[in-house]
């Protein structure tokens, strides 16, 4: 007899992450600029976030996606303090991954995909330059590009309710290089529907021309996940 045939399982998770920024940014005729999050003020600092993943999966093969935008708020300082002290930086970030995985775990309750995928990065920056020679000149600059990602991702469970999530992922392309990694703990609260808290940090060093994103996004994180 014949091995019945499987079906897709599909899942959603809205979630909040609330990232704060640091690392060395600069745009068009701006000095670089020094950021560095402030982890009492993550939550003034995100002006607004959206985040959503979705995953598809039959037997070991599954598809994945994750789209994050947020924009930020932050203020930061420039190395030599000649042409300005210190800055005011908005950043609008998008950033959106597509991926396929095959679990290496069969007949188990746990799971381990090894996973590749694309990530588009989009990110717009404006900057208010403050003190000395260009104090209050704008500034604003923008890129776009595409890395690919290789990594892991799995859960871990450890009771009937309680399970650990998390990934791990590395890569390059347009940029020199893509990170990302998370960890949390879920709780099942019914057979379809789940709870997550976690820590998700993720790293990018791209720069073109004057244009430069070397930066990390790092923070707490929560969502919830419905089945299908």
């Amino acid at each position: 007899m014949a091995a019945p045939a499987q079906e897709w399982k599909l899942s959603m998770t809205p979630y909040f992450w609330a990232a704060g920024l640091s690392g060395k940014l600069s745009g068009a005729r701006s000095p670089v600029i020094d950021i560095h999050a402030d982890f009492g003020k993550l939550f003034d600092d995100l002006d607004f976030g959206a985040m959503l993943i979705g995953d598809a999966r039959k037997g070991r093969y599954s598809i994945f996606g994750d789209l994050i935008y947020t924009k930020i708020g932050s203020q930061g300082d420039t190395p030599h303090g000649v042409l300005a002290t210190s800055a005011d930086v908005k950043t609008s970030t998008f950033a959106g991954l597509l991926g396929m995985g095959y679990s290496v775990l069969e007949d188990s309750p746990h799971q381990l995909d090894v996973v590749a995928g694309l990530r588009v990065w989009s990110v717009d920056m404006d900057v208010t330059l403050k003190g000395s020679l260009l104090d209050g000149r704008k500034r604003s600059d923008g890129a776009t590009w595409v890395d690919a990602l290789v990594g892991v991702r799995g859960n871990y469970i450890l009771s009937q309710k309680l399970y650990l999530t998390g990934w791990g992922l590395i890569g390059a392309g347009g940029a020199e290089a893509d990170w990302d990694v998370g960890l949390g703990l879920g709780y099942n609260l019914t057979k379809t529907v789940s709870a997550a808290i976690g820590y998700r940090a993720v790293g990018v060093d791209y720069s073109k021309g004057d244009f430069k994103f070397d930066a990390v996004l790092q923070g707490p994180m929560a969502g919830i996940t419905i089945r299908f």
